[in-house]
């Protein structure tokens, strides 16, 4: 239980090379791509044919989960070897600035998976994928999405200088107006002060969510929101 716990702390995940999930929609897609180091259920949940795992009472289950409402089984995975940020030819991707808010994060990467976008580049003070709330709040979509930490600057300066940097800002043009490619780097920004400075210079396409409201609206949009509307968009395009 303890070492379970040590789990939801980041220098702990990184010394173990684990992380906590938990659920049986979260669990389950996971099996499919990763082999868990340990497994532990109520004899409630269904497992997959051939799966090994401890059997817990609901009690026991309700000790060592971080949900407020446990959900049958709680699995430590390993986390997955990092990988080189280099050749996105061909592809979207999507690169995050200081994006700080688990629940943000983790709704990202979901929305990555549901666009069919398999990297997100992470910048370096952007949340851990591997804490417990992120990996919930993807729902099972972690299992499918590459995540890269990277000193993103550096990054930005080996692409190719025609290379198709998107950013949304406030000077932007209109997303629903503009060439849209089917290749590219789409830069979402951290939740309170967007872009960062020095990352909006290395822009070279910059895109605008209009607001419709007529007279006083909101400020901005959530980022995970956000993120939704451009990939959205992104795909529309591609489709026509």
């Amino acid at each position: 239980m303890k070492y379970i716990h040590q789990l939801e702390q980041k220098k702990y995940r990184k010394r173990e090379g684990l992380f906590v999930a938990e659920g049986t929609k979260v669990v389950g897609d996971l099996l499919k791509y990763h082999q868990p180091k340990a497994l532990f259920a109520t004899d409630e949940w269904k497992a997959p044919d051939g799966t090994s795992y401890t059997i817990v009472t609901e009690e026991e289950l309700r000790r060592i989960s971080f949900l407020q409402h446990p959900q049958q089984v709680l699995g430590l995975f390993p986390i997955p070897p990092q990988t080189t940020a280099t050749n996105f030819g061909g592809a979207l991707v999507l690169a995050l600035d200081g994006v700080q808010d688990p629940g943000n994060l983790g709704t990202i990467i979901r929305i990555a998976d549901w666009f069919g976008i398999e990297t997100i580049i992470c910048s370096e003070d952007t949340a851990d994928a591997w804490n417990p709330k992120v990996i919930q709040a993807t729902m099972g979509s972690i299992a499918r999405v590459n995540i890269i930490y990277t000193n993103l600057l550096d990054l930005l300066d080996t692409l190719p200088t025609d290379f198709p940097i998107y950013g949304t800002l406030l000077d932007g043009e209109n997303i629903y107006t503009q060439p849209l490619s089917e290749e590219g780097l789409i830069i979402m920004g951290n939740e309170g002060n967007g872009i960062s400075e020095a990352v909006r210079t290395k822009i070279n396409r910059k895109l605008l969510i209009p607001d419709f409201h007529q007279g006083e609206t909101a400020d901005s949009l959530n980022v995970a929101i956000a993120t939704a509307i451009t990939c959205s968009e992104f795909r529309r395009r591609r489709a026509q």
